[in-house]
């Protein structure tokens, strides 16, 4: 693929110039086949699809498509990676080693990979290399040095037996991941099934699939072993349906849409009953209080509300503001709305980019259509930004009521609801009556109220006085209709072992 030119140069990206006569070169795109055993392959069919930059709708690449037949192939090179292969018989410090290596690479490549996800998926570019891509070799850092310290227990048993109990990796894992976050997805799976000494087959999203290859050809070059990651880009209804119903995978993760989610579950429990994780759809609230600084509550609103373009599980799409200062708070939000930059993603001055494909962009304008026929108000935004590219405008809609459909669904998008009320009960009751419970914030200087708001929102993550504050060490996932499992932390780790008690008998004992 030919390098194309998109206004500046990487250099003056990092710097933070702009200047309409610099040109940013794109580099070929290096890496368009399966990632199979170590090696890159084409389809056993030869198909291939397109993926497409959003911020011009031009094909970047095409892709290799893993079908069935593809998943099966690496499935099997999985297995005999983790029967017979040396990744879950070595030792946990020399697994973190090679983790660490890789962590090393990511740092290396960091803008190429930043560049990928910029161009594939309409993410902002300075964001990506200040923060996305940086995130996720500490991630790997992280769990690299978990990876020494996965240790069973002694058991005192209360007959003439001892006990202890090993924690052994699971086997292999089918991890489907989704494009929202490409590259923090992929390794925020891998990394601890990696620690765990687990081998794994890898579907990207396919409107995705550009990081997913880089990262598996840098794993490669760390010195994981070949079979331990395997990556078969495709389509869900048919490489994600055969990863989640393999009769030799052992266990599957997803992350996606809650739709999705019942055919993972379903597809897992009617082959070979492998454990599931799923970290599904959300429909955040934000729960501002009148005592709350009106300034810092509006910036907080529109971060947790717009961040990535909307397109993130936890984004805070339900914003309830006390009475007390809900006016103001409208003001102003309308005021700092006007100033989020809405443009090419390249350009440090954006704030927003496009949606990720054309499905998305008219999924989320036909939200928009029916908040407006539902009867909420608009208060701006609420249209398509440019003629080219799926760009949409920042979008706030009040006198929001709990039964519509923008108050109730995931759109995914940048589109806020604003809900007015008057007592913490009600505020609690509200918050609780979405079908998902993925996360919730609060905002408020009341120690008191933000102890009891926590304790009764049925999420899996709060955030006071912050928000999309997210860390290696704490644990992620939801409640309800959000799925079960959690992302970050120890408790990842534990979802890629399993337990294994063995007992002796003690022979001569004083009581026999």
């Amino acid at each position: 693929m030919k390098e194309r030119d998109r206004g500046i140069s990487m250099a003056d990206v990092s710097n933070g110039k702009t200047n309409s006569k610099i040109y940013r070169r794109i580099p070929n795109i290096k890496f368009t086949k399966l990632f199979i055993n170590g090696d890159f392959v084409d389809s056993i069919s030869g198909k291939t699809f397109e993926t497409t930059d959003p911020s011009s709708e031009e094909v970047i690449a095409k892709i290799a498509e893993g079908d069935v037949e593809d998943v099966d192939l690496a499935v099997k090179a999985a297995r005999q990676a983790f029967d017979h292969g040396s990744w879950p018989r070595m030792p946990g410090c020399e697994r973190g080693k090679i983790m660490n290596k890789f962590a090393d690479l990511i740092d290396e490549n960091l803008e190429e990979l930043a560049v990928l996800e910029t161009i594939d998926v309409g993410k902002v570019f300075s964001f990506e290399i200040n923060v996305d891509i940086p995130s996720i070799s500490k991630e790997l850092r992280y769990f690299a040095g978990a990876a020494d310290k996965i240790h069973g227990k002694t058991l005192k048993l209360s007959s003439e037996f001892q006990g202890y109990t090993l924690l052994e990796p699971i086997g292999v894992v089918g991890h489907i991941i989704p494009w929202n976050f490409p590259s923090a997805m992929f390794v925020l799976k891998c990394a601890p099934s990696l620690a765990a000494g687990c081998t794994m087959v890898i579907k990207p999203a396919e409107q995705a699939p550009l990081s997913a290859l880089y990262l598996a050809h840098l794993a490669k070059k760390a010195g994981i072993p070949n079979g331990v990651i395997n990556v078969v880009t495709g389509f869900g209804h048919t490489a994600g349906l055969a990863v989640a119903s393999h009769m030799c995978i052992d266990c599957v993760s997803f992350t996606g849409s809650t739709e999705v989610g019942r055919l993972v579950m379903q597809a897992a429990a009617t082959s070979n009953l492998k454990t599931v994780s799923l970290e599904l759809g959300g429909k955040s609230p934000l729960i501002i209080f009148d005592d709350s600084n009106v300034d810092q509550a509006a910036d907080l609103a529109l971060f947790g509300s717009l961040a990535n373009k909307g397109e993130i599980c936890v984004c805070s799409s339900r914003v309830l503001v006390q009475e007390g200062i809900y006016d103001k708070l409208v003001e102003k939000m309308i005021e700092k709305t006007k100033t989020w930059v809405v443009g090419d993603p390249f350009d440090p001055s954006t704030r927003q980019g496009p949606q990720v494909d054309k499905k998305q962009y008219e999924k989320v304008l036909s939200y928009i259509d029916s908040g407006k026929r539902e009867g909420a108000s608009l208060l701006i935004g609420g249209k398509p930004r440019r003629e080219k590219g799926y760009y949409i405008e920042p979008t706030i809609f009040e006198n929001v009521t709990d039964d519509m459909l923008i108050a109730k669904d995931e759109i995914f998008g940048p589109v806020m609801s604003l809900m007015k009320f008057k007592t913490i009960e009600e505020a609690i009751e509200r918050a609780n009556v979405t079908a998902y419970g993925l996360a919730a914030g609060i905002v408020t200087n009341d120690l008191n109220i933000a102890n009891r708001v926590s304790r009764s929102i049925r999420a899996g993550i709060i955030w006071i006085n912050c928000y999309h504050n997210f860390d290696s060490g704490c644990p992620i996932g939801g409640y309800k209709m959000s799925g079960f499992g959690k992302d970050h932390g120890m408790e990842a780790l534990e979802k890629y072992l399993k337990t294994k008690a063995v007992v002796t008998p003690i022979y001569n004992s004083p009581w026999l």
